[in-house]
């Protein structure tokens, strides 16, 4: 398994599309440069008012298949 982290600060409005199911995934840029597309109802949980904020850590399986989404 591998390991990615990334900083997100995306809107409670700009979520709500992908809440609405408007866009189905979101990419972020991790802190090695890599884009990542991740699926938007995996970050659902840490949806707040404010939006989604933070430092997330994403493990993927050695196929490449989503594992875990932690807030760090």
């Amino acid at each position: 398994m591998r390991s990615f982290t990334f900083t997100i600060d995306m809107s409670y409005t700009l979520f709500q599309q992908h809440y609405s199911g408007a866009a189905s995934s979101v990419v972020v840029l991790t802190d090695t440069g890599l884009k990542l597309q991740l699926p938007a109802i995996r970050l659902r949980r840490f949806l707040t008012h404010a939006g989604i904020t933070g430092k997330f850590r994403v493990v993927v399986t050695n196929d490449n298949k989503l594992e875990t989404i932690e807030r760090l």
